[in-house]
């Protein structure tokens, strides 16, 4: 797993397929307003049943975790200054949670698949981003 940080604020967190671990590990810091954790376990395991409890969370910003599910992407990351950081490629399997900073992505492969998720609620786009 790597993590880039900026100026002493998570940018990116790089989990890569390679990177899974038996049980239960959550990728992000708990103090993150996004969280992301992997679930890896034997034929048989019960997880407890549950409702999660309505429960008033503020959130700043909005931000996002993408898994690459088929194909790759080139992923380019930008300080809160919209200044240029440095690139990376997530492949098959791998994850790519955000946190401050901006970010752009290029598709590499033909039929590439990738799963988004952000906290919400989702407002609009006007709203919710600032493009550059």
């Amino acid at each position: 797993m790597e993590t880039i940080n900026h100026e002493g604020k998570i940018i990116s967190i790089i989990y890569r397929d390679s990177d899974w671990v038996k049980g239960l590990n959550f990728v992000t810091p708990d103090e993150l307003f996004i969280q992301v954790g992997s679930w890896w376990y034997d034929k048989g395991k019960k997880l407890d049943k549950h409702v999660h409890k309505e429960f008033d969370r503020n959130s700043s910003r909005t931000q996002e975790s993408i898994y690459i599910k088929k194909g790759s992407v080139k992923v380019s990351l930008f300080t809160e200054e919209e200044s240029f950081l440095q690139e990376y490629i997530l492949y098959e399997g791998d994850l790519a949670v955000f946190g401050y900073g901006g970010h752009g992505y290029e598709i590499l492969e033909n039929d590439t698949q990738v799963i988004e998720s952000k906290n919400g609620p989702f407002i609009s786009v006007e709203h919710d981003k600032n493009k550059f």
